[in-house]
């Protein structure tokens, strides 16, 4: 297993709750995570700098132990502002079934992420991770002079190259098993479809090979026989987030709770339909009738379709809600996040004979 010596000394067990953006990672879980000794997040992504800074605060006040804060990374216009028109005219019938208009495609497109960062270098945390792309040089070296450890998230050995040339401490190495966002640099509209993205085993040996740096290992893990799997492969720690959705932590819709185990939802996909980035989520209505349609164009689209997943959600119809989860989502248990921590621990140390391997 390879050393990773900046994080290590943050937990006692190599597990680390994802960042859930939206709603799913909250204080709380994060708080419950870390107290029983693993990794716990929160997600500022979609959040404001005051909102992100205000977690933090409640986070601080449930636990002493370490953390981290995920920061989305600016993203380029919409390369086809009139895709995104049509798609709004598509989406018409479903701002009048559930009577609540679409959202405004042109807002912000940098999550406010200086501000965030600013916020971050004033007030530091043990932990930051990037998603949608790699911080500059100078941010990460403005992390490591107030002892913040960075974590940049990577779907190719590319994208680890370019994170090891920007100074980071550890990537996060996401499969295409994983629940929610592709965490890709760069969203590259051609590489959809059957056979997108690689599966966690062979990308993880592919980045470790390609890059001698420290790894987190991500996608599809909700036992501990998989974290030990990750662990024998190379991986030093795991990042499982569907995992830890149905915990009463976390701050998932009941009704996305309940989907993770309904009969109804039968497999995931990666789709475009609510944000325009792909995504894995329980496959219903809305993914099966926008999806194929939906553009390139991040977070325009995820603007756009906002109000309606706040009204599908009000309305009680997940069949329109943003039901992100990973492939093993089958798996999930409906326990504390501090309980399934160490029922993850038990199953690690059963599977390779010791609780960290």
């Amino acid at each position: 297993m390879a050393p990773l010596p900046g994080l290590t000394r943050l937990f006692e067990h190599p597990i680390v709750q994802a960042p859930m953006a939206g709603g799913g990672s909250t204080p709380a879980l994060a708080a419950a995570v870390s107290e029983a000794g693993g990794l716990g997040f929160l997600a500022a992504g979609y959040k404001t700098p005051a909102a992100m800074y205000e977690e933090i605060k409640q986070l601080r006040a449930r636990t002493s132990r370490p953390f981290g804060v995920n920061l989305f990374m600016p993203q380029p216009p919409a390369a086809d502002p009139a895709a995104v028109e049509v798609y709004a005219e598509q989406l018409a019938g479903e701002a009048t079934w559930y009577r609540t208009p679409l959202g405004e495609p042109d807002q912000s497109c940098d999550d406010a992420y200086d501000a965030k960062l600013a916020v971050l270098l004033e007030d530091p945390v043990p932990v930051v991770s990037f998603t949608f792309g790699c911080p500059s040089r100078a941010a990460v070296d403005a992390l490591a002079r107030v002892g913040t450890v960075t974590i940049v998230t990577v779907t190719s050995a590319a994208e680890a190259r370019a994170a090891r040339e920007a100074g980071a401490d550890a990537v996060c190495v996401q499969g295409v098993e994983a629940g929610g966002h592709q965490g890709t640099h760069h969203d590259d509209p051609h590489a959809d479809g059957v056979g997108a993205g690689a599966g966690l085993l062979p990308l993880l040996a592919e980045v470790r090979e390609s890059v001698p740096m420290p790894v987190v290992a991500a996608g599809g893990l909700m036992r501990g026989d998989q974290i030990a799997a990750v662990l024998a492969a190379g991986a030093s720690a795991a990042q499982l987030g569907t995992a830890f959705l149905p915990c009463p932590e976390s701050g998932a819709h009941p009704l996305h709770k309940r989907a993770l185990s309904d009969a109804l939802f039968v497999r995931t996909e990666l789709t475009r339909a609510f944000t325009g980035r792909p995504a894995r989520g329980l496959v219903n209505r809305f993914i099966r009738e926008h999806g194929p349609y939906a553009p390139a164009a991040y977070p325009q689209v995820h603007h756009l379709t906002s109000g309606l997943r706040r009204a599908a959600a009000a309305a009680g119809d997940p069949q329109a809600m943003a039901l992100w989860a990973g492939q093993g989502h089958r798996l999930a248990r409906e326990l504390p996040a501090g309980e399934l921590v160490g029922v993850l621990v038990a199953e690690l140390a059963a599977a390779c004979g010791s609780p960290g391997c």
